[in-house]
């Protein structure tokens, strides 16, 4: 659990996450459900990006972003909810020091990444509802690989930076984290040495990934709003709403729960309530996205019918192909 470092001081070499251990009569229902989550999760995410691939009629910026949520949303789960799962089935619920620092990064880096593509993806949205007489010259295809390689690389290199300072602190014991996964205040609440600075900096990082983009998107939307209201029909307004609708839903739900979590005061009363919060910014979003992006799309609704249809129809024929070649014979 822990070297001796000098005679009075011992390093920690792995932390124990406690999770939901506190409640062990419901193991087996939160395996259950977590794993649920978890598999919808990856297939819906697999099946958006899949369609999106495929299909050339939605070959759009739109899309594009879509794809890359997608993708992002499939690690951002890896990231937690293997390791959840595992310390359901386990008495063992350790974690090493490099293991726990490793998921804090790319749980960092994808948290970010998703913020500024969100962000980008309200941009777009503002671009087709405020100018969409230049909407297909200023959104090409260079524009949205730009945009995307950018969100990346900024979400890697924030969280890059956030996790050396918090590596860089010293852990002494106790090694006892009251959380499901790696995160930023547990991990400063373990620490032994003064977390004043790197807390400040740390702080500065993570406004960088969040404000800007935030900013961005709320932005987007106070322009689109009074683009919508100016549209003298019912119907246009519910059409131009309707494209940008999922999107606000996504984002609101996402930055939502992100606010709460780290503006709740930190308190051991409130440990469980923060827990529950987390569980709706890191786990739920990645699984209601893809369900939020399709039933309310009729445009991806059609190419995902489509696609099932095309998959149908090559199925029969090759169950049919067989029999024409026996009866030739």
């Amino acid at each position: 659990m822990a070297r001796k470092e000098s005679d009075n001081q011992t390093v920690v070499t792995e932390f124990l996450l406690l999770g939901f251990k506190t409640r062990p009569e419901l193991q087996i229902v939160l395996f259950v459900v977590f794993s649920t989550i978890y598999m919808a999760t990856v297939f819906g995410n697999i099946l958006i990006a899949a369609v999106v691939l495929t299909n050339h009629n939605l070959h759009k910026p739109m899309y594009f972003f879509l794809g890359n949520l997608s993708v992002s949303e499939i690690c951002y789960s890896s990231v937690i909810l293997p390791r959840t799962l595992v310390s359901f089935v386990r008495d063992y619920h350790g974690i090493s020091f490099s293991g726990c620092f490793l998921q804090f990064y790319f749980f960092g880096s994808f948290a970010c990444f998703e913020c500024y593509l969100l962000s980008t993806m309200s941009f777009d949205r503002y671009l087709a509802i405020c100018k969409p007489l230049s909407y297909v010259t200023i959104m090409n295809h260079r524009l949205c690989v730009q945009l995307s390689l950018v969100s990346w690389m900024i979400g890697f290199l924030a969280s890059a930076f956030t996790t050396f300072l918090a590596s860089h602190l010293t852990f002494c014991g106790p090694n006892e984290m009251d959380h499901f996964f790696c995160d930023y205040s547990p991990l400063l609440n373990l620490a032994c040495s003064n977390t004043h600075q790197a807390e400040t900096l740390m702080s500065v990082l993570g406004s960088v990934c969040t404000m800007p983009a935030l900013l961005t998107t709320l932005a987007s939307y106070v322009c689109i709003m009074r683009t919508i209201l100016r549209i003298p029909s019912i119907t246009g307004r519910r059409k131009a709403f309707s494209t940008c609708s999922s999107h606000l839903i996504v984002v609101t739900i996402f930055y939502g729960t992100l606010i709460i979590v780290y503006i709740l005061p930190k308190g051991r009363r409130l440990n469980n309530l923060n827990k529950v919060f987390s569980i709706f910014y890191t786990v739920l979003p990645p699984m209601i996205n893809p369900f939020i992006y399709s039933l309310r799309n009729r445009e991806f609704q059609e190419a995902l019918r489509k696609g099932t249809r095309k998959l149908a129809s090559l199925r029969i024929f090759q169950e049919v192909q067989p029999k024409k070649n026996v009866l030739r014979l």
